[in-house]
């Protein structure tokens, strides 16, 4: 890879960053929400400014008690 090139982070590199297990990236990535991605034929990247971009964009508490309740089901 040229110097150059921004590098591209794989899930684990990804989870390590922002702390979370390693299958956290594949949930979030089924179910929509999460950081965006790359498909590089079988392989996802992530590139490392975006996934810091969208942390950053994600919601602040100072306590549980704050954060939404889901939906009960009806």
């Amino acid at each position: 890879m040229n110097r150059n090139e921004p590098q591209l982070w794989d899930e684990k590199t990804m989870a390590r960053a922002l702390g979370v297990k390693n299958q956290t990236p594949r949930i979030w990535r089924l179910r929509g929400g999460g950081p965006p991605f790359l498909k590089l034929g079988r392989r996802i990247r992530y590139v490392p400014a975006e996934v810091m971009e969208w942390a950053k964009s994600r919601p602040r508490y100072q306590s549980t008690s704050e954060y939404p309740k889901p939906e009960a089901a009806a």
